[in-house]
């Protein structure tokens, strides 16, 4: 492990110049105070967890100091928010730090959020709030325990700075990690403004950096792009299956890793509905929990449109109707084993399909109901969480159905839990659970934030003495409003 000052930087996306991004100082924050570090993201890059005691980490985490061979740059892109194209985006308060090479040689992107002010900040004051930087925080750590890809966070630290969102709220940085902060967004910029070299410039370094499999493919643009497709459709599986809604899907918000990326007003499901919304702000319901996956096919449909300079429109098209097939595949898989099987039969969608039609209007947990199925023989289970649903005799006949299809698994019921909580969470980041860290960070009581940061990092575990993380939601943490400052 590594001292704090001793990372080696290979600050590749720098390289390419001034037009794809724009060399920014961070804006310090008075007063910084370390919030929380995440000892597995400071392990990605070769640092020890006591690092989080250095009190260097939290002045270059407010923008006070920067490691010598950073080089903050503010990149460019453009994007389509809410379906409308937005001709000039850009990093309006983020700054690329650099990129960290790490032991196995591995690229990671320092990003610092809520740095201030950049040319792309569109008369905003490039500021970043403690409550939406610990909720990203939070976020990130935890989609990463449950095996959904992601960006991660290295820390968050507050200040006695004054933010002005919806009112005044205490100014605070954000630094995250993901091996490129390349976004859809990226190529839409390039494509628009015409500007054909610099997108292929673009796209060349993106392959060569994370796609280097595409250049022993004779069409190495196309390939690039069914991958992208792969990843981002596996990663809108992983997000329906665990019932987490992004709230913001805007294609300057969809990673060319196929990773989550950039929370704002992001949820897990509480109690089932296929069209909860959980952005305030989306009067249409555009990022409903059910339209994430259209939206995802519409996006892609987007980068696709970007990358028509370089590849054949029908290759284009011929990639997209692999989207549905391998979004699909990766869904049921997934939900296959959340309910306790480990073969594949042909009856499971339509099963599956069942249960959630069920849950509809039900008020059913999405989250428990998994765990609790699996927490003791099919029968008593079924018989206890029979009391949650509305339809009972629709339930009885899919109890059944479910009896006789885990009958043909076999084995014992102590492997039958174990399979099914390996992949069922107990602990799932709910909103009202954010929201009390929060506020007590806001009276610097960190206590809290931390403590849920350590039980969501190891959601499929049993906790002594952590069961409060795994109750019902209280009625008002199931309303709270979250917007995209959030």
């Amino acid at each position: 492990m590594k001292p704090l000052d001793e990372l080696s930087f290979d600050n590749r996306f720098a390289r390419l110049g001034d037009t794809y991004s724009t060399a920014v100082l961070p804006q310090p924050l008075d007063e910084p105070k370390l919030v929380v570090a995440s000892p597995e993201a400071l392990t990605l890059l070769n640092l020890d967890p006591s690092v989080a005691e250095d009190p260097r980490l939290a002045q270059i985490g407010a923008g006070h100091a920067l490691w010598a061979e950073a080089e903050p740059r503010a990149m460019v892109y453009s994007g389509h928010q809410f379906g409308v194209y937005n001709p000039r985006l850009g990093d309006g308060r983020g700054l690329l730090l650099g990129e960290v090479v790490n032991d196995a040689g591995e690229h990671w992107d320092l990003h610092l959020k809520g740095a201030g002010s950049t040319p792309y900040s569109r008369m905003g004051d490039g500021r970043a709030v403690l409550r939406s930087s610990i909720r990203e925080f939070l976020a990130s750590e935890h989609l990463h325990a449950l095996g959904i890809p992601t960006s991660r966070a290295l820390c968050v630290t507050a200040s006695s700075t004054s933010v002005y969102r919806e009112r005044r709220e205490r100014g605070a940085m954000l630094i995250r990690l993901a091996q490129s902060h390349v976004r859809f967004g990226h190529f839409e910029y390039f494509y628009y403004t015409r500007q054909h070299d610099a997108l292929r410039e673009l796209v060349d370094q993106v392959i060569g950096w994370h796609y280097p499999d595409c250049l022993e493919h004779p069409e190495p643009y196309g390939s690039f792009f069914r991958q992208v497709l792969e990843r981002t459709a596996a990663m809108i599986a992983r997000w329906q299956a665990y019932g987490f809604c992004h709230g913001v899907m805007n294609t300057d918000n969809m990673s060319i890793l196929g990773i989550t990326f950039d929370f704002g007003p992001y949820a897990f499901l509480d109690d089932f509905d296929a069209r909860f919304i959980c952005n305030h702000s989306d009067d249409t319901g555009r990022y409903a929990f059910e339209n994430q996956v259209p939206i995802a096919h519409w996006n892609l449909a987007a980068l696709a449109q970007a990358l028509t300079p370089l590849v054949q429109v029908e290759a284009l098209r011929a990639s997209m109707e692999l989207f549905l097939p391998i979004y699909e595949a990766e869904w049921l898989d997934l939900m296959r084993r959340r309910l306790g099987f480990a073969s594949a039969r042909d009856e499971d969608k339509t099963l599956v399909q069942r249960l959630l039609r069920l849950m509809q209007g039900s008020a059913v947990d999405y989250t428990r109901f998994f765990r609790e199925l699996g927490d003791s023989p099919a029968d008593e289970a079924l018989r206890r969480l029979r009391e949650d649903f509305v339809n009972l005799p629709g339930f009885d006949a899919w109890a059944a159905d479910y009896r006789a299809r885990l009958a043909l698994e076999g084995g014992d019921p102590a492997g039958r839990r174990a399979r099914m909580h390996a992949v069922n969470p107990k602990y799932i980041l709910r909103n009202y659970l954010a929201q009390q860290a929060i506020e007590a960070a806001e009276q610097d009581n960190f206590g809290p934030v931390r403590e849920l940061h350590r039980v969501l990092a190891h959601p499929f575990d049993e906790q002594p003495g952590m069961q409060r993380y795994a109750e019902r939601p209280p009625e008002w943490g199931k309303h709270l409003e979250i917007s995209c400052s959030s």
